[in-house]
């Protein structure tokens, strides 16, 4: 910053407060003043007229401005105006694990895409052969095939976080490649769950159950999973005592559950369709297959024989019982051993 002019030998000084300005000016220099650093150089740093300039000489606000910046090619007037660091409440995790989601461009307003919202998005990253069209194109929440696709769901859950605008990243547990880019334009309003008539939603619950069978029947488990999972998310809001339909779906999807080697997950479906029904067979039968998986033997050997009291020719259940008697006289067998070489 330049100081103000001398005046001219014998002209008059009409100014007052210019004198005690300059008395101001120099004690604030004098104070600052560091060895080797002229004080007009303190002055021009704290009022130069480009406050951009400043930040990009620091290698620090470069960096933090960069990251700011990500995915944004307009340019800023002021320092005021750049994009603030990236904040804790700029990551979202999905509830269920599946991904981390780091927003890189703010939406606006406070309503998300429901059941039913066409939604315009763009999606970059997913691997080839995803399914996924790189590019614009238009979801509709809760329908479609699209949903089917083994990116069709981490979509469907990251769409129902995001605002209208907004453009973000999603970051999959044990994925070491780049982050998968989600941008959502656009959606029409759709409705929640609890909006639905019990009559809708056990329409919709009889579509996903009948698209899950056909996709079971074709070899995919794992997407009929979610068909039978989506159902009976819609089944759960209707008052007690629920559709007799869930008692199905979850049978069914026990059966996908042991398929995708879900043991666990297998025997809790079938505890929620005997909780409903003690002498359900298939559930009794899978539930059994899933505790010998588990190294339960005991628990599966009761599960298959109440089977085969009610079903004496159950050739599937016979197979399995005489595999968990086989599987018992090997544990047997190792048990006694090791005691001989305890004792021995």
């Amino acid at each position: 910053m330049e100081t103000p002019p001398v005046n001219p030998v014998g002209e008059k000084d009409t100014s007052q407060p210019q004198q005690q300005w300059e008395k101001n000016l120099d004690l604030t220099t004098q104070i600052r003043q560091q060895p080797r650093d002229p004080p007009t150089e303190i002055l021009e740093l704290r009022v130069s007229p480009d406050s951009d300039s400043q930040i990009l000489e620091n290698p620090q606000e470069t960096e933090k401005l960069a990251a700011g910046l990500e995915g944004d090619s307009k340019s800023h007037g002021s320092a005021s105006e750049v994009p603030e660091p990236l904040q804790a409440s700029d990551l979202w995790y999905c509830p269920d694990g599946s991904f981390v989601k780091k927003i890189i461009i703010r939406g606006h307003g406070l309503d998300k895409p429901k059941l039913g919202s066409r939604c315009r998005v763009q999606a970059f990253g997913f691997t080839l052969g995803s399914g996924l069209p790189e590019g614009w194109t238009e979801l509709t929440m809760g329908l479609g095939p699209w949903r089917e696709e083994t990116w069709g769901e981490l979509i469907e859950k990251c769409l129902e976080s995001m605002c209208q605008g907004e453009q973000a990243e999603l970051q999959l547990p044990g994925c070491s490649g780049p982050p998968v880019r989600l941008t959502l334009a656009s959606f029409t309003k759709g409705r929640d769950s609890w909006e639905l008539e019990a009559t809708e939603k056990e329409a919709l619950a009889r579509e996903e159950r009948a698209r899950g069978t056909e996709l079971f029947r074709a070899g995919n488990p794992e997407s009929a999973a979610r068909c039978y999972g989506r159902a009976l998310r819609l089944l759960l809001t209707l008052p007690p005592p629920g559709s007799p339909e869930r008692t199905v779906l979850h049978a069914n999807l026990a059966a996908c559950q042991l398929l995708l080697g879900q043991p666990h997950l297998a025997a809790q479906s079938c505890d929620r369709v005997l909780e409903r029904e003690p002498g359900h067979l298939k559930a009794l039968y899978r539930r059994g297959v899933a505790q010998a998986a588990l190294g339960n033997l005991e628990k599966a050997t009761a599960d298959l024989k109440k089977v085969l009291a009610v079903d004496p020719k159950n050739r599937a259940a016979q197979e399995e019982l005489g595999k968990v008697i086989i599987q018992g006289k090997k544990q047997d067998a190792g048990l006694a051993q090791g005691l001989r070489k305890m004792f021995g």
